[in-house]
């Protein structure tokens, strides 16, 4: 028997997003202190007041219309993330090879930041060991879906990451899950997207994916089953083969 490929989303199924917070702002400063200079309290606060503006509704709404491929996405958000942030610690923003570095940034707090939820781990190894073939799909990039996954202690679970860098769209784009089966020679109608928000699981489910949300709202429109968390998939599959 033929298992469905799994697409598991990271932040909001995997990870708890509102645990990461507090974790990112100490841990941007154990970065950027050694190789810009500033202070930890200088950091911490800074990217605070950087990231709010970043993630304002309105404001990251206007960012993903304005792009016009995920490359120029990165390119801005990452950007007017370093340039924001050494403005207010008042230390050089660096000129050259800026973008490597956040992206060495990113990987390195995503490495050490756990926000894991209960019972994750044990689901995705467990999920590997019944046979199935699992991938990402998030709007996080590759490289922080390493971090995250090394930190979780499960990337061996895992084959591509499919971050929106490795398709070259934003994860808001109706493109999206179009692009990462291609990218992995899935038939949609042999996958099973794992999410937290609807509107992401219509794209897939319009394409012909089977949708699993995670919440605890039920939304039958977009989500062949509904969970309150990733703890429980690997009894919930049976649904699907």
């Amino acid at each position: 028997m033929k298992l469905p490929i799994l697409f598991i989303d990271d932040g909001g199924v995997m990870n708890d997003n509102s645990r990461r917070a507090a974790q990112w702002q100490c841990l941007v400063g154990e970065f950027f202190v050694p190789l810009l200079g500033g202070t930890q309290e200088a950091w911490q606060a800074a990217n605070r007041v950087v990231a709010d503006g970043l993630f304002e509704p309105e404001s990251w709404r206007r960012r993903v219309e304005a792009a016009v491929d995920y490359e120029d996405f990165d390119r801005a958000y990452h950007w007017d993330w370093l340039d924001g942030m050494c403005k207010l610690v008042g230390v050089p923003t660096p000129m050259d090879e800026w973008l490597p570095l956040t992206h060495r940034a990113t990987t390195y707090i995503c490495s050490r930041v756990h926000a894991t939820f209960p019972g994750a781990v044990e689901a995705l190894r467990r999920l590997k060991q019944q046979g199935y073939q699992l991938h990402t799909a998030s709007g996080e990039s590759s490289f922080s879906l390493e971090g995250s996954l090394a930190a979780m202690g499960v990337r061996d679970c895992f084959g591509a990451l499919y971050g929106p860098d490795l398709v070259n769209t934003l994860k808001e784009r109706p493109d999206y899950y179009e692009r990462v089966f291609a990218a992995a020679d899935v038939t949609p109608g042999d996958a099973i997207v794992v999410d937290d928000i609807p509107s992401a699981l219509m794209q897939a489910a319009q394409l012909g994916a089977r949708t699993i949300l995670v919440g605890k709202q039920p939304h039958p429109e977009v989500a062949t089953i509904t969970v309150e968390s990733l703890a429980v998939v690997p009894e919930m599959l049976y649904r699907f083969v």
